[in-house]
């Protein structure tokens, strides 16, 4: 196998966004809220706040949240309105240019702003921006949204319903102004964005577990195709787009959210243990116990094993000591990476038919070390289930996948897979089976079927 397929074999969303508004030191909220959503990037972070008399200000750095910020750099963000980001960077473009929020002045005034998701179009726009004589100096999608806003010359609602209006892909984004919290998703609504009530003023993030964190009251999610303005007087809605029925990003409920948000009205954790169920239903094995690969296998476990009244037992144990791995220089660093974070039990797994639970296969090299360590630990036979399809299609709306040589899905049929990674039997759950647990919702799920909703710009053929 090509070494392209063996440098990283996790998945990594770009980012994670909260805002708040008409709340005391608003950045202190927002920093609880970005802390709930480091699972969502831990490149670096930022907080924008703006101060009672106008001026915004912003500290960002690479790094974790509690790394980047302390009581002090909190205390010098005054405010009662305020925005964070936190930040994955694509495979090949990383950079403190591109950390969040960005802060901009243009014709209307200065702002921020902050986005979760990807641009499709970003390419076109660029171009077209560049022409009329507007320098970029990072190779973020947000900051050419940002551009976008800060070249219109109207008020600050119309100058970003002009931009959205002009943007395709992915975005679920906060923007902070002298005078209001504007959020917006897409109109495929492919990535979430709730809204909470925080004493007499609002919170929004990207889960629903930020803003249970920091106390919020949920209210309701943005709609797709909506950009919502928050001030003195409320929350004011305008829609700028029809909604095209909504799309949420599978892999946010089978990988990507915490178990305990909720996203558009579906509990995560409800959602994976019924896949769990439905992968039993689709896939029953004969088997001594089930295990998950920790730690995002392990709601879909609970739900294989209870179906299939078979033990749930722990057979992997997670260092949670060893930080997220990202690309190694050599294949014995990163075949040492994955014995590092983990380890199994012989005592559990000795002899025993084990079921192995995985959210989902991207490009193999973790799934085979797995099945070598469980065999080195003495266990009989090791039967894979994965709590999705076939991952086959990269993403172009915020996931880094890259292209689909490095998708093991895309390369090789079920079979081959099975033996590349050494496992007795291998088995996905079903395209179909996914949209039931999601109690029939529509997702997008083009990286398992390459059905994308937007057009993409060229991308396919990169």
């Amino acid at each position: 196998m090509e070494d392209s397929l063996l440098w990283k074999d996790e998945l990594h969303e770009e980012c994670g966004v909260a805002g708040c508004f008409g709340v005391e030191q608003a950045a202190f909220p927002v920093y609880q809220a970005l802390m709930c959503l480091q699972h969502r990037g831990q490149q670096g972070c930022g907080i924008a706040a703006i101060d009672s008399d106008g001026t915004i200000r912003l500290h960002k750095h690479a790094g974790l949240v509690k790394e980047v910020f302390g009581e002090q750099e909190l205390t010098a963000l005054p405010g009662t309105a305020s925005i964070g980001h936190v930040r994955y960077p694509t495979t090949e473009v990383g950079g403190a240019e591109n950390l969040q929020p960005f802060k901009m002045t243009g014709k209307t005034g200065t702002f921020a702003l902050a986005h979760n998701g990807n641009i499709v179009n970003a390419d076109i726009l660029r171009r077209r921006v560049e022409m009329l004589g507007h320098l970029l100096v990072s190779t973020s999608d947000s900051e050419l949204f940002s551009l976008l806003v800060g070249i219109g010359s109207k008020g600050w609602t119309e100058n970003i319903l002009s931009a959205v209006h002009q943007l395709d892909g992915a975005f679920s984004t906060v923007i902070l102004t002298p005078d209001a919290l504007y959020a917006c998703r897409d109109r495929y609504g492919l990535r979430p964005l709730t809204i909470g009530r925080l004493g007499n003023g609002y919170v929004v993030a990207s889960e629903t577990c930020a803003l249970h964190f920091i106390g919020a009251t949920i209210l309701r999610d943005v709609e797709p195709g909506e950009l919502i303005r928050i001030d003195k007087d409320g929350i004011t809605s305008y829609r700028y787009s029809a909604s095209e029925g909504g799309r949420m990003c599978s892999m946010e409920y089978i990988y990507f959210a915490r178990p305990d948000s909720d996203i558009e009205g579906c509990g995560v954790h409800s959602f994976r243990k019924k896949s769990g169920a439905l992968l039993w239903a689709e896939h029953p094995t004969e088997a001594d116990l089930v295990m998950c690969v920790p730690e995002s296998g392990m709601s879909a476990a609970i739900g294989y094993a209870e179906a299939g009244n078979i033990p749930l037992e722990m057979g992997l144990l997670k260092n949670m000591y060893v930080a997220r791995t990202f690309i190694q220089p050599s294949q014995h660093l990163r075949d040492l990476g994955v014995r590092m974070k983990l380890s199994p039990v012989p005592s559990i797994v000795r002899g025993k038919r084990v079921v192995v639970i995985d959210d989902s296969i991207v490009r193999g090299t973790t799934s085979r070390q797995i099945v070598q360590l469980l065999r080195s630990a003495g266990a009989s036979e090791i039967h894979m289930r994965i709590a999705s399809p076939i991952y086959a299609w990269p993403c172009f709306y915020g996931i880094d996948t890259g292209t689909r040589d490095q998708l093991i899905g895309a390369r090789l049929d079920q079979e081959a897979i099975r033996a590349y990674l050494g496992a007795d039997s291998l088995h996905y759950l079903s395209v179909e089976a996914l949209s039931e647990a999601a109690g029939g919702r529509k997702l997008c799920t083009a990286c398992f079927d390459g059905q994308y909703p937007t057009d993409l710009y060229g991308h396919e053929d990169s």
